[in-house]
């Protein structure tokens, strides 16, 4: 499209993309300087310029540059028209699903492009719709990436985007311009303080996300949250353990590896054999399938394709012939790991073996109890590292142990290869064995480098070392 057709002014520069970030920029694209809280995207106009871009949004007296220069008063909302006006709204003809919460986003996500047909997923695990497949290196990446995609699924007959959408995205206005057609609340705990600075803001970093739905809030009432939450929501549905959802579940038995329950919807009961395991996934089922039937899909059809659900590493077990079970899984909140440790002490087993760290550059406030409540819930914990970024690994490790000094049930291992190798090494008939906090991530963040890494990669590498011998 021409600049001036896109926004008011004398110029009829050809666009070929839009860009809030100098890097990204391509020969023809306009770059736009929003206000993302952290940086002065100003400062990179020549950058920009240099790499191809036609012209400038600015907010600032910019003067004397080799291409268009627009000023405006608010780029971050002509960022938004103006994306949306060059990829005609693409989001109009897409049902979005927006799923939020400290945890549980992307098996509810996953679920959700799981049981449709012409989905598309965008969440922690990447973007996949179709044949094609993107990591990404945010869990809810920007408008000026998810825009073109939008765009591209609707040519591709994509029906419906199931999206997980993180507190950190909606303070930094990731998703703002989309008009989501239902939205999911997983759970509420004390997390992500280091962004947001308190619970409160927190709290209400979520509620935008309601606050900017047009169809169905889809809510667990069993959460603390629910009512601060439900505050922003205009048609609320609600699931969890009580008669007084529009959704609840009953006679739960939780298997090594299926759980088996009932649901209730509209006073009809509905037998649920999932092949997720552990309570919590119960109710992400739950919040997955209240959402689909709010849209109009038929519960008996969703069900029936319950046998199609798996969600890379989550719960994710490991089996290759070994006489022990080897579990990989994303969970690093506090309420995560307690809710996971809790299941795993209630399955059978000898000895349960943990893998676990914390990242660097995070909350520090937490590591203590986090490694207590790690090491105290176990029988042998491996402390190593998890994206330590800047700072020194054997800082973080020493921060997980400061409040079991005295225990003798757990080791420092910093090379995470080498911890999970161990893990195995020890693990005895019976055993089970639980690597935590990266999942399926295929990275590990150290000081000024990212490398290749995979906790499932590195777990299959070391049974075959082990079964080989």
């Amino acid at each position: 499209m021409k600049l001036n057709e896109l926004i008011g002014c004398p110029y009829d520069v050809l666009i070929t993309g839009i860009k809030t970030s100098s890097i990204n920029i391509k020969k023809g694209d306009l770059f736009i300087c929003i206000d993302n809280k952290t940086m002065d995207r100003h400062l990179f106009i020549d950058d920009a310029i240099n790499k191809g871009a036609a012209a400038i949004i600015v907010k600032k007296d910019i003067k004397n540059k080799s291409v268009p220069i627009i000023k405006v008063d608010n780029p971050n909302q002509v960022f938004i028209n103006i994306i949306n006006k060059f990829y005609n709204y693409p989001t109009d003809k897409l049902t979005m699903i927006g799923i939020t919460g400290t945890d549980g986003k992307t098996t509810v996500a996953t679920i959700i492009y799981k049981l449709l047909n012409n989905c598309a997923y965008i969440g922690t695990n990447g973007i996949n719709y179709n044949d094609y497949k993107e990591k990404t290196s945010n869990t809810t990446p920007s408008l000026d990436k998810t825009m073109p995609l939008f765009y591209d699924m609707v040519k591709n007959n994509i029906k419906t985007v199931s999206m997980e959408v993180s507190s950190e995205a909606l303070y930094y206005d990731r998703v703002n311009g989309i008009k989501f057609n239902c939205s999911i609340l997983t759970n509420i705990t004390k997390e992500h303080l280091n962004t947001h600075k308190t619970l409160e803001n927190y709290i209400n970093c979520k509620c935008k996300l309601f606050d900017n739905t047009i169809g169905p809030c889809i809510l667990n009432k069993d959460d603390e949250h629910f009512l601060e939450v439900s505050k922003h929501c205009k048609k609320i549905y609600t699931y969890g353990k009580d008669k007084d959802n529009d959704l609840y579940f009953k006679d739960i038995k939780l298997l090594e590896d299926k759980t088996l329950f009932k649901i209730v919807y509209q006073n009809q009961e509905y037998n649920i054999e999932s092949p997720l395991i552990a309570m919590f996934n119960v109710y992400n089922l739950c919040a997955a399938l209240l959402a689909l039937v709010s849209l109009g899909y038929n519960m008996d059809d969703l069900i029936d394709n319950l046998y199609k659900i798996k969600v890379s590493g989550r719960l994710e077990n490991i089996d290759l012939g070994q006489n022990f079970k080897v579990f990989v899984d994303y969970a690093h909140t506090p309420n995560g790991i307690s809710k996971l440790l809790e299941f795993m002490n209630n399955l059978k087993h000898n000895k349960l073996i943990v893998v676990f760290s914390e990242p660097g550059e995070r909350d520090r406030s937490k590591r203590p109890s986090k490694g207590y409540n790690v090491i105290t819930n176990c029988d042998y914990a491996i402390v190593t590292s998890q994206d330590p970024r800047g700072e020194d690994p054997m800082d973080i490790a020493n921060d997980l142990v400061s409040k079991v000094k005295d225990y003798q049930n757990y080791e420092i291992i910093l090379d995470r290869s080498e911890a999970i190798k161990k893990a195995i090494n020890i693990a005895c008939k019976d055993d089970i064995v639980l690597i935590i906090g990266k999942g399926s991530e295929n990275y590990q963040i150290l000081k000024d480098k990212i490398i290749e890494f995979c906790d499932l990669d590195e777990v299959r590498k070391h049974l075959k070392n082990l079964l080989g011998k």
